[in-house]
């Protein structure tokens, strides 16, 4: 039995395609058996929620009288600092950015309250931020200082693209020093207190299409509450890791770039967050449709929590010292069940990662392909997978000589 993308699409033109979600079609393939669950159903929508530091946004601002060359000068928007090598009202705004003043060398860590993904929230929801411009002025450009509000209406051009997002697959982080840690990974208490972990297990897009074999460069996507594209392979896009016999991968493994157009995206979406002691990151909502065109694609749309295993990394030591020593591997199924046992200590886990709002993107990306109003595209190039050879690298450190 097989399928095609245009096939599904025509079905979905018509209301005839049969969609449902990656927690949904475990129960019908147990029910109906993988063979027949393939022929009725056309498409499994995934949901991923949680945060994505990789992120951010670029901006064209538009022509001041007299103008002014942002490219090469200073700018800011609420106090956050945006990136200006490019032409003269061009911006790149990251959402781990912050404010010059932010009391990040603290030495007990503080909370930090803003930064570049709080802006690109409230942007999205329709409020005035303040950019403020020093330039050093040219004959064409001629203006040295601008200060005023500006909403993502006024802008010419706003696009949300984000080099590194939905990882496949993500470490447990523990803290078995005899201290508390403050990290992206949440706080972490000493000596075991807890366990934390970000990733949407069955619903997460990559775990439901392993060796990208339907994700693509150019597959069409929920992202932000709005439509977008996977725009190529992420940052640190490392497809070789060790896999189950089921394709999953048992560490970080593939990541997506993703781009597209910020003023039809919803702050729900697209939340501001920020990790007491280490930094400002967003909150991403992403959303992959994955077309049945094959039995085997089904089968890997029904993963289950208990099938995917993560690995559990002291991040005292181990993680920012040398490659990560690995203390057990642990199913999804357990880390949601709320407590894990690591040593012979019985440890309470988190989710930085929100599952019902996963749940919650892929049923509304269901109910736009039910509607009709969202089409399948078939990809226009592959991501890198398992036979590319791509590994992750560390930093190679040289002396500089003085």
């Amino acid at each position: 039995m097989t399928k095609t993308i245009a096939e599904i699409n025509e079905k979905i033109r018509k209301g005839q395609a049969v969609v449902v979600t990656a927690e949904e079609v475990i129960d019908i393939v147990e029910k109906k058996g993988v063979e027949k669950t393939a022929q009725e159903v056309d498409v499994v929508t995934t949901g991923t929620f949680g945060p994505m530091c990789s992120s951010g946004a670029y901006f064209n601002l538009g022509h001041s009288k007299p103008k002014i060359k942002v490219g090469g000068g200073r700018a800011y928007l609420n106090d956050v600092p945006v990136y200006t090598g490019f032409a003269a009202v061009d911006i790149f705004l990251g959402a781990t950015a912050i404010p010059d003043d932010d009391p990040r060398n603290r030495i007990h860590p503080g909370p930090f309250n803003y930064g570049g993904g709080h802006v690109i929230e409230e942007l999205v929801a329709g409020k005035d931020v303040r950019l403020a411009i020093t330039a050093y002025g040219t004959d064409c450009y001629p203006r040295k200082r601008l200060e005023t509000w500006i909403r993502l209406e006024d802008m010419n051009e706003a696009v949300l693209f984000n080099i590194r997002n939905a990882y496949q697959n993500y470490n447990v982080a523990v803290n078995l020093s005899d201290r508390t840690l403050y990290t992206y990974m949440g706080v972490l208490k000493p000596n075991m207190g807890n366990a934390n972990y970000s990733t949407a297990g069955q619903l997460s897009p990559l775990f439901n299409d392993p060796y990208y074999k339907t994700i693509g460069i150019g597959t069409k996507i929920f992202l932000g509450g709005g439509i977008g594209y996977v725009a190529w392979h992420g940052t640190q896009h490392n497809p070789s890791v060790p896999r189950s016999d089921k394709g999953v991968p048992r560490a970080g493994a593939g990541t997506l770039a993703v781009i597209g157009d910020l003023k039809q995206m919803e702050p729900a979406w697209l939340v501001g967050t920020s990790m007491l002691g280490y930094g400002c990151t967003l909150t991403v909502g992403i959303g992959v449709p994955i077309p049945i065109l094959s039995e085997e694609i089904l089968r890997y749309t029904a993963v289950k929590d208990e099938d995917i295993f993560a690995t559990i990394v002291d991040y005292s030591e181990a993680y920012p010292q040398r490659s990560p020593d690995i203390l057990r591997e642990v199913s999804y199924g357990e880390l949601k069940g709320g407590r894990i046992t690591i040593q012979g200590q019985e440890v309470p886990t988190a989710s930085l990662s929100s599952y019902p709002k996963a749940v919650e993107i892929a049923n509304t990306l269901k109910e736009w392909i039910q509607k009709g109003e969202f089409l399948l595209t078939e990809p226009v190039a592959p991501l890198p997978g398992v036979e590319a050879g791509i590994t992750f690298k560390p930093l190679q450190e040289r002396p500089i000589e003085e």
